[in-house]
């Protein structure tokens, strides 16, 4: 085990508050997180933690060496990213998340694309509708759809999801075309549980309350629902796009849509951005920058 890895490892612990945090955030298992730490503290022959079966605090030497640790490897980090930065050439391993759905659809081909053309960079990608904490779990960068939560990371815009309203023709013609947002409620209306209030549609003036038998955790299987004709379900459109093109879908009601939900890029501020990060962040931009294909053709 390298000094600098139980370093970093103390200086996580004390950071995130536990062995199990820190152990995510450095991609590792709470043990080994445990064996770093006491093996720095044999290495200093000092007590740096007071552990308890509730907490673990830091003890007096620990405080004072963790506060100079953190400020020696930020600036161990910075020379290495200012360095790497001025190779110009992007390597290592790149920690992304993002959103299931979004990912699986849209991002997926572009970073094939991405890993083409930056073959030293090793892509560890999570797609999951969990919003992830880049700095506790160890993320590099993440794309996020609507207002970012946390205020603390840089975005960089990538594009805006529109949400629509879809049906398939053989319900419509079974059930017929609501021509107005309060003709919903008389429908059968598939639920996607992704939103924070699935049951409360938004449009442009208007807030409707709708049910149905069907609910999903998933925008793709949702659309699936509806392509096979059992109801009107609101996704986003890089979902519904592809469905719209081949008529299997029908937008309803599209000059009563609600603003739409800017898509970023997210991560950490630093001083030095890794060439790594900053290269797939300029890539995913300049793919996304003549608008969404998604929303075309139909």
């Amino acid at each position: 085990m390298d000094r600098l890895d139980c370093d970093r490892m103390f200086v996580a612990v004390l950071d995130s508050g536990s062995f199990a945090a820190a152990a995510r955030r450095l991609g590792t298992s709470s043990g080994q997180a445990s064996k770093l730490v006491a093996r720095l503290e044999a290495e200093l022959g000092v007590q740096l933690l007071k552990r308890t079966t509730r907490a673990l605090h830091a003890t007096e030497v620990g405080q004072a060496y963790f506060e100079r640790m953190r400020a020696i490897l930020e600036e161990f980090d910075a020379l290495e990213a200012s360095v790497r930065n001025a190779s110009g050439a992007p390597a290592g391993r790149l920690r992304l998340s993002a959103p299931l759905s979004f990912g699986r659809m849209q991002l997926m081909p572009r970073l094939i694309d991405f890993a083409r053309a930056f073959p030293d960079i090793q892509l560890d990608t999570d797609f999951t509708d969990r919003t992830v904490s880049l700095i506790d779990e160890g993320y590099d960068m993440a794309v996020r759809i609507g207002t970012p939560a946390d205020s603390s990371l840089i975005a960089r815009k990538l594009g805006e999801a529109r949400v629509i309203t879809v049906a398939a023709p053989d319900y419509l013609a079974r059930a017929g075309t609501p021509t107005r947002p309060a003709d919903l409620p008389g429908h059968a209306c598939i639920l996607d549980a992704n939103f924070r209030e699935p049951q409360i549609w938004r449009f442009r003036d208007a807030a409707i309350t709708v049910d149905g038998r069907f609910r999903f955790s998933n925008g793709e299987a949702a659309l699936m629902a509806a392509e096979a004709g059992l109801g009107i379900v609101r996704v986003p459109t890089f979902i519904a796009g592809e469905s719209l093109r081949a008529g299997r879908l029908v937008a309803l009601l599209r000059d009563e849509e609600a603003i739409s939900y800017t898509i970023h890029a997210v991560y950490p501020p630093a001083r030095h951005l890794a060439v790594k990060v900053r290269a797939l962040v300029d890539y995913l931009v300049s793919c996304f920058h003549d608008g969404a294909d998604w929303d075309r053709g139909w």
